[in-house]
């Protein structure tokens, strides 16, 4: 059984930046990751742009030079991995943690380990908000988008108003897709990317993408949807649903880790934004998994300092 002062679950941007911070102390680490080297910014649409500026994406203070203002998701992906590779992260891919339990003793898909301490940087990406209406569970529906050119030519439903959702119904426009947008509010999103919100606000008064506004998609059928608006319910054509209704962290393993959670819709786990130590005296949170349903609180840019504060943490009580 391996033993090591750190293991980090989780090897997204903030789990390989808790990495290099490690590295760089002089502690003995470990990263494992249940998938590839940064498993979400790979699932991410191809033509994904970030919002930020490559320079606010950095981590471990090394440089990333865009060639665009905004980088897109394979520069992410170059990125990360030379970062990861150049300094030799130690990092286990295709690795699933299943148990987290005092001591701290870290069971997985395939090994056993034991640490001193544990930093949880999982993210949010994995599990996602389900519409819990009837047909939901059809092979045209899906909570992930990727490609608009799959979507040439067909009936697309897209529920939500938030950049994801943007993105795809302006994508699969522009590839042919017959587009309708389902919003629960009544106008795009206030995150929406100031350089895409006119687009799509453009697009929708000149009626190339069709919108319900104050909305919601009550049943997926194979051909057609049931959409409930203010007036009443709509029957529309449908070949496929994006529901991209966002998504939440993994609450279950975080309370078997032994992480108290908010009693309130929110669901924040405990920790100590000083340190980012959980209730659990030696586990850390790192990242966006730190906002519970909050999302949108955390993002790579401001919360990088995670790595940083929790390795002081930890070199405090050696």
């Amino acid at each position: 059984m391996e033993k090591y002062d750190i293991l980090i679950v989780g090897a997204g941007p903030i789990g390989l930046a808790c990495g290099l911070a490690a590295q760089k102390a002089g502690l003995t680490y470990l990263i494992i990751e249940k998938g590839c080297l940064t498993n979400s910014l790979y699932n991410y649409p191809l033509y994904m742009t970030f919002f930020s500026t490559s320079e606010k994406l950095e981590i471990g203070g090394i440089p990333w030079v865009s060639i665009n203002a905004k980088p897109i998701r394979p520069e992410a992906l170059e990125y990360y991995r030379r970062v990861a590779v150049a300094n030799k992260l130690h990092v286990r891919l295709f690795e699933k943690v299943e148990s987290i339990t005092p001591g701290y003793t870290i069971k997985t898909s395939k090994e056993t380990y034991t640490a001193d301490h544990v930093i949880i940087a999982t993210g949010f990406y994995d599990i996602p908000n389900m519409l819990n209406i009837p047909g939901e569970d059809l092979a045209k529906v899906t909570h992930y988008y990727k490609d608009p050119h799959f979507y040439a030519t067909q009936k697309v439903v897209v529920v939500g108003a938030n950049n994801s959702s943007v993105d795809a119904a302006l994508e699969t426009y522009r590839k042919g897709a017959d587009v309708t947008m389902v919003i629960r509010e009544g106008a795009i999103g206030k995150r929406v990317k100031y350089w895409v919100k006119p687009d799509i606000e453009n697009r929708i008064a000149e009626g190339s993408i069709k919108v319900y506004y104050h909305a919601n998609l009550k049943a997926i059928r194979e051909r057609e949807v049931d959409i409930q608006t203010p007036e009443g319910i709509v029957t529309i054509q449908n070949d496929y649903v994006l529901a991209l209704t966002g998504y939440q962290p993994n609450f279950a393993f975080l309370e078997n880790a032994g992480i108290q959670l908010s009693d309130d819709e929110k669901r924040h786990p405990k920790y100590n934004p000083e340190t980012m130590e959980t209730n659990m005296p030696g586990m850390y949170l790192a990242g966006v998994v730190c906002g519970g349903m909050n999302t949108a609180v955390w993002f790579i840019e401001n919360s990088r300092d995670h790595a940083d504060k929790i390795i002081a943490d930890i070199l405090r009580k050696k």
